[in-house]
């Protein structure tokens, strides 16, 4: 049998990219701009229908992203899934930084700071469209 698995340990890209679906979009990208820190780097409208987003990229400051687009905005599987059911953990410098930033912003405190048995420091808020966002330290193994 063959690996054709190649490690890269000089790439820099990210190879995950959670896509979320928004019922507003916009608005949901300027929470986690707000909230998180997330940078907008792509937000394509709908040509005859602009409050729907087509494609939308948010880079995390520690590397990788999410795609995001409006929900309902076709008959495709894609345009069809249903908002505010994702979980996402997040890599973080600072969570307690952070907690203060997401909660003053008005996420909604699901777990609060703690200190995890594994090593990890983080805590867990939920979007206003009802997704459910982990931040900590642990990096994975």
């Amino acid at each position: 049998m063959t690996n054709s698995t190649t490690q890269n340990t000089t790439r820099t890209a990210t190879a995950v990219w959670p896509c979320l679906t928004f019922r507003d979009a916009r608005a949901s990208s300027a929470f986690l701009v707000e909230a998180f820190g997330f940078e907008e780097t792509a937000s394509y409208a709908r040509e005859d229908d602009p409050s729907i987003i087509e494609h939308g990229v948010l880079r995390w400051p520690l590397g990788g992203g999410i795609m995001f687009g409006s929900a309902s905005k076709d008959d495709t599987a894609f345009g069809r899934r249903n908002p505010g059911n994702d979980s996402i953990y997040i890599v973080c410098d600072n969570p307690d930084e952070l907690f203060a930033r997401a909660t003053a912003a008005g996420a909604e405190l699901v777990r609060g700071l703690r200190d995890e048995d594994y090593g990890s420091r983080g805590f867990t808020v939920r979007d206003p469209e009802g997704n459910i966002w982990s931040f900590g330290t642990y990096w994975g193994s």
